[in-house]
């Protein structure tokens, strides 16, 4: 069969689509799947099952990481990795993440069906908590099997509640071993839903990724003085939550002073002693800052440090500043990248190059193999939401082109 005739089955994808958004639904359609929760185990364990009916050798890792290899010809050869993850957000929706393990399962089975084999191995992965919802920071699963966090690091790192990493993998029986790691990757490829409306707004059905920007995340901790609301004038008050307020305003202003392709955000906040009646004496939250030029973002960095700290000495409070977690903009290899632009021309499917705006596994696997990643678009680009929506007819034009890519790399071409 021609390459560009292959088809992946979509009414199997979207039931295996919705199969998984029953595990964890929340209203509106949305999906909460903390990582190492017993959502997540229940859908790891529904994915064990899809793998070995798929005829694939499943392991796991010491990090959780989940594996499903289909043999090639050259069985020493190193594999075609494919996948994403299956954590969300609190309040998430149905395919972040999700599409890229189950549309990477779609295609092994269509090449089940149609009997292809291929001369080099292809591997499925999940990986554990790329959100970084329940643990930060996130993508710790691929930062693990490629070296940028170690494994006591990532052992050590807590939930709110206090719970370790290393003791919820214990707990949902997805302690595998450190033998189980891939350390040899061909190349990788991650589908995924945009997350934004680049791609629906220029009516283009494929998203070539040529690049993930940077990011930064910050802590930023004030200490004021708590009192009571009714007796402490107003003039005698060091109100940790009025500076807070007062810098929120400041950093989204100090992206615009950048460029418009920066972007901020106050996404987290925790406030003492959090009553009615008592003057905040305490205030934490978080500062994430992303552009696709390091240059300009560790600019908009400075620009956001230099507002808060200037606003701390004005309202009189202490002020602590934090690194959390920080990520270089990094280009995909363009080998790839004309794969899947080749891949869409041959469907007969618009397509453009992007961007990446949100971090992903991609990311640190870039740096043990050429990598690139496959966008469909987000209607409205609503994404980490329970509006999260993409049509079923993008996402089969989009496992096609995955379907592709993935045979053409699988062979060699």
């Amino acid at each position: 069969m021609e390459q560009a005739l292959m088809k992946v089955n979509r009414n199997r994808l979207q039931e295996t689509i919705e199969t998984s958004a029953q595990i964890g639904a929340i209203p509106g359609n949305g999906l909460c799947r903390l990582a190492l929760s017993d959502e997540d185990k229940e859908i790891r364990d529904l994915f064990r099952s899809w793998l070995k009916d798929s005829g694939l050798q499943v392991r796991v890792d010491d990090f959780g990481n989940i594996y499903g290899r289909r043999e090639g010809k050259k069985k020493d050869a190193p594999p075609i990795l494919v996948g994403s993850h299956l954590d969300t957000q609190p309040m998430g929706g149905r395919f972040d993440g999700i599409l890229g393990v189950l549309g990477a399962l779609e295609v092994v089975r269509t090449l089940n069906d149609l009997e292809i084999e291929t001369e080099l191995p292809i591997e499925i992965v999940s990986f554990t908590n790329e959100e970084g919802a329940r643990f930060e920071p996130p993508m710790l699963g691929s930062g693990g099997i490629t070296g940028i966090f170690d494994k006591e690091f990532i052992y050590s790192q807590k939930d709110k509640s206090g719970k370790s990493f290393v003791d919820e993998l214990k707990r949902i029986g997805y302690l595998g071993d450190e033998s189980n790691r891939i350390r040899k990757v061909h190349s990788y490829l991650e589908f995924h839903v945009e997350q934004g409306p680049v791609l629906e707004q220029a009516n283009s059905a494929i998203g070539v990724v040529e690049a993930i920007q940077g990011m930064t995340w910050l802590e930023v901790k004030l200490t004021g003085e708590g009192d009571h609301a009714g007796p402490t004038p107003m003039n005698m008050r060091k109100d940790a939550l009025v500076a807070a307020a007062k810098m929120i305003v400041a950093i989204q202003h100090a992206a615009r002073e950048i460029d418009e392709m920066t972007t901020t955000t106050v996404g987290r906040m925790a406030l003492a002693p959090n009553v009615v009646n008592c003057i905040p004496g305490e205030v934490s939250f978080s500062v994430d800052v992303r552009h696709p030029e390091d240059i300009k973002r560790r600019l908009a960095v400075e620009l956001v440090r230099e507002k808060i700290s200037t606003i701390a000495a004005a309202e009189g409070v202490e002020i602590e500043i934090r690194d959390l977690w920080e990520i270089e903009t990094t280009p995909f290899a363009p080998q790839i990248l004309k794969h899947i632009t080749e891949g869409a021309k041959a469907y007969g499917y618009s397509s453009r190059r992007i961007v990446s705006g949100a971090g992903h596994d991609a990311k640190y696997l870039s740096d043990i193999a050429p990598t690139a990643m496959i966008f469909v678009p987000s209607v409205n680009g609503k994404s980490h939401s329970p509006e999260e929506l993409t049509s079923w007819e993008d996402i089969e034009q989009g496992a096609n082109v995955l379907l592709y890519v993935v045979e053409a790399l699988a062979n060699e071409r």
